[in-house]
């Protein structure tokens, strides 16, 4: 899988641990070359892809015993008495340096697309677990701006910003409740996420399961270049 693109995607290599030590150094906790968020925030930790045992070590202190480690894309290997919770097959892609917005898809974007903010954390908990575009937990806005789509006041579309590595940011979250459906919500707020990034100077990313060829296919209807396959892990400390 090649990304066809002339900027510099490196940062991408680790967003988890580029994130926690830039822009959301302070949702986070650090030990030695250990990273992991705030629970509150994320279940996101991070080590060197080369890590050794001082560092598995130092992020199980972080953890604690028996608790979640989710290492997201990181591919080091835990030492043996870290038990595997899971395992998910995943892409990675990202916005071409040169690429813009498709002007039909921004035109639609709607004046509907709101802001989400603190007092609509209950309803995105409610529509995350209704929908389960990932994880998302009480302070995951915190991460970033989220936006939504309300349908007779009721919450019915969301997706906002996540990881932050340097230069880019990470677009997640992105639902729809199955009674909104094939309205074309999640094209808009993907759109409206795209042009706010760019806007910032940075540049969109994303990262989707590989059985989700639907969500594969519009990403890349709206402009998104898949950089690699990657491997989604979580283990539970000794």
């Amino acid at each position: 899988m090649t990304n066809g693109d002339s900027g510099d995607t490196t940062a991408l290599d680790d967003p988890v641990g580029e994130s926690l030590r830039g822009r959301h150094a302070d949702l986070g906790r650090r030990a030695g070359r250990a990273a992991t968020y705030l629970p509150e925030v994320a279940t996101f930790s991070a080590v060197p892809a080369e890590a050794d045992g001082a560092d598995w070590a130092d992020l199980a202190r972080l953890l604690g015993r028996d608790a979640f480690a989710d290492m997201f894309s990181c591919p080091a290997t835990p030492p043996p008495d870290w038990e595997p919770v899971f395992v998910l097959e995943g892409r990675q892609m990202f916005w071409p340096a040169d690429r813009r917005p498709d002007e039909a898809h921004a035109a639609a974007t709607g004046t509907d697309v709101v802001e989400l903010g603190e007092a609509d954390v209950p309803e995105m908990l409610d529509l995350a677990a209704r929908t389960r575009p990932g994880p998302f937990w009480p302070r995951t806005r915190d991460l970033g701006t989220y936006l939504g789509v309300r349908d007779g006041g009721t919450l019915v579309a969301m997706a906002g910003e996540r990881l932050r590595p340097p230069g880019w940011t990470e677009i997640s979250a992105v639902c729809t409740a199955p009674e909104a459906r094939g309205r074309g919500h999640a094209i808009r707020l993907v759109t409206a996420l795209v042009t706010r990034i760019l806007a910032h100077d940075r540049r969109p990313f994303l990262h989707v399961a590989e059985t989700n060829t639907e969500a594969i296919a519009l990403y890349e209807r709206l402009g998104f270049t898949s950089r690699k396959h990657v491997t989604f892990r979580g283990f539970r400390t000794p």
